[in-house]
């Protein structure tokens, strides 16, 4: 199995803008905090979170992401709980999210994209940042609307995991990597 440096160089080779690089790293952040948390392979689910949008600027359309990114991840032999997962986590690529990775990443896609929005327009970044902010934010949709409060919704139910609590993981996932993400 490919290890997390080579999924790093894969990511940077496909991946140019800070914006989509930062949301990657963010997803990738929460997802170490939920393998954490369930106990399970922390490289695994870093680099799913990583990869997960690797191929979004080049080929952003319906018709092309993920799947152009997940043959590239299946020719180089990542495996292939990885690539289903990363497939899953788009509502209209058709494969079913079964495993706790796959409805885990699905969770954390757009939620860490929204954590992101509310750190923006804090003076204090994440730092103190609370679920009840964080909710507050999610009523108003004029605030980050390309964020489907939808999916933030239905991915702490597939998890089986309360929204505040889903939060609060996000939020404390994204806390330990915030030098990384610039917030």
């Amino acid at each position: 199995m490919p290890t997390y440096d080579d999924a790093l160089a894969l990511f940077h080779e496909w991946t140019e803008t800070e914006s989509l690089r930062r949301h990657a790293y963010a997803v990738e952040a929460a997802m170490q905090h939920y393998a954490q948390h369930f106990g399970e392979d922390e490289a695994l689910w870093r680099m799913t979170g990583l990869l997960h949008d690797m191929d979004y600027e080049k080929h952003p359309s319906l018709e092309e992401h993920p799947f152009v990114g997940t043959a590239v991840l299946r020719e180089r032999g990542y495996p292939e709980e990885m690539i289903t997962a990363i497939l899953g986590h788009a509502t209209y690529s058709g494969v079913p999210r079964e495993t706790l990775m796959a409805k885990t990443l699905f969770a954390v896609d757009e939620l860490a994209g929204f954590i992101t929005a509310v750190a923006y327009v804090r003076p204090t970044g994440l730092e103190g940042m609370a679920p009840k902010s964080v909710k507050k934010k999610l009523k108003d949709k004029a605030f980050a609307a390309a964020v489907s409060r939808e999916d933030i919704r239905q991915g702490a139910e597939e998890l089986g995991v309360d929204l505040d609590a889903h939060i609060a993981h996000v939020i404390a996932g994204m806390q330990a990597q915030q030098e990384r993400l610039g917030l």
